[in-house]
């Protein structure tokens, strides 16, 4: 492949990470995200990144280790920036309609809610022991002295924004790159900067005014699912595009069958983006959890208590295959979704996209 297959601005991001293509694997937390998807993808010549926000110092420890014997390429670590939370009483009608739920798939809701017993400096901790080379994280920004030591050890950091504001914020904190994240995007929205906003900005608008307004390269993330998405992107300025749902139906990937069912089921108009499932917005496919929940979603207690008491019943229904009270998480370009391996997707991808731009009448 040409040096200038790609356009000139993925240079600069490219050989920071050191990876072929400005293509990267979103951090999907919650078991999906596998060290042989990672690693696959890596070593295809895009960035894996793998997901740490729910585990141990040590589950962490053992997944790089797990990545590191699987590819010797470049690959990414996400975590989770701590927050405030107001942990308030669960309402009754929450309660109520959880016990209904539970009861019928034959789970037990939480008597309390449990504390983590790790910090996010101790999981950082495992990622700076293991140089990784490549730290993302989202819901924040995570302390200046945390940022000063990541930076001191020549890590390459790629905070997420939801908006310009956020954009700019993580600029200014040190990051090395941000990934602009669409509205279209499944999982968990990354916004912070406005306590009682939350900007549903697409990821065609959103890119080239945070391009605008950072010197940091700018990742474009939230419904590229093909070759022609990446064109696009990259158009508005983007210097790579991240992808979560296109890898999920990846064979390296950890994804139950129901769940890989819905995906390859899914319209243009099966998510949808709610608070029901943990307490914080996020996009999935919607299923019946939902539409008993979604009356009740300005009552339910914020993330992550109610991930914690949502969660048995998540669990129990993957178990039993029904998919009907799962969290399936999916972005609005589900229905692109494609069946193969983690490198097949990439050559496909960079194959598309060439084809894209060829179809433009000019070169990359």
């Amino acid at each position: 492949m040409s040096s200038d297959f790609w356009p000139a601005q993925t240079k600069k991001l490219r050989d920071m990470i050191g990876m072929e293509h400005p293509i990267i694997q979103a951090p999907m937390a919650g078991g999906p995200t596998t060290p042989e998807l990672v690693a696959a993808v890596s070593n295809a010549g895009g960035l894996g990144s793998y997901p740490g926000g729910y585990l141990s110092p040590d589950e962490i420890d053992s997944a790089i280790r797990k990545i590191r014997a699987l590819t010797d390429k470049p690959f990414a670590v996400n975590l989770f920036t701590p927050e405030k939370t107001l942990r308030r009483k669960t309402p009754a009608k929450v309660m109520k309609k959880l016990g209904e739920i539970a009861g019928e798939v034959g789970a037990e809701l939480p008597r309390e809610i449990a504390a983590e017993g790790f910090s996010f400096e101790e999981q950082l901790g495992a990622v700076l022991d293991n140089n990784v080379p490549v730290f993302s994280f989202t819901f924040g920004i995570p302390k200046s002295k945390h940022m000063k030591e990541l930076r001191r050890r020549k890590v390459t950091v790629i905070g997420t924004a939801t908006c310009v504001a956020e954009g700019v914020m993580l600029e200014e904190a040190g990051c090395s790159a941000v990934a602009a994240q669409g509205s279209e995007a499944g999982g968990h929205r990354g916004s912070f900067a406005h306590a009682g906003e939350f900007p549903l900005v697409g990821s065609m608008p959103l890119t080239p005014q945070i391009v605008d307004k950072v010197s940091v390269p700018v990742i474009c993330s939230g419904g590229i699912m093909d070759g022609r998405g990446i064109a696009a992107a990259l158009a508005l300025g983007a210097s790579a595009v991240q992808m979560g749902t296109a890898f999920l139906t990846c064979e390296e990937a950890a994804v139950p069958a129901p769940w890989l069912d819905a995906l390859r089921n899914s319209l243009d108009s099966s998510t949808v983006l709610t608070r029901v499932y943990t307490g914080k917005y996020a996009r999935g496919i919607r299923n019946r959890f939902y539409d008993e929940m979604s009356g009740l979603e300005g009552k339910v207690p914020a993330y992550p208590v109610q991930n914690y008491l949502t969660r048995p019943i998540r669990n129990a229904s993957r178990a039993k295959g029904n998919p009907e009270f799962m969290s399936l998480w999916a972005g609005q370009g589900s229905a692109m979704s494609r069946r193969c391996t983690a490198a097949e997707l990439v050559t496909m991808l960079v194959s598309e996209y060439g084809e894209a731009v060829a179809r433009l009448g000019g070169g990359a």
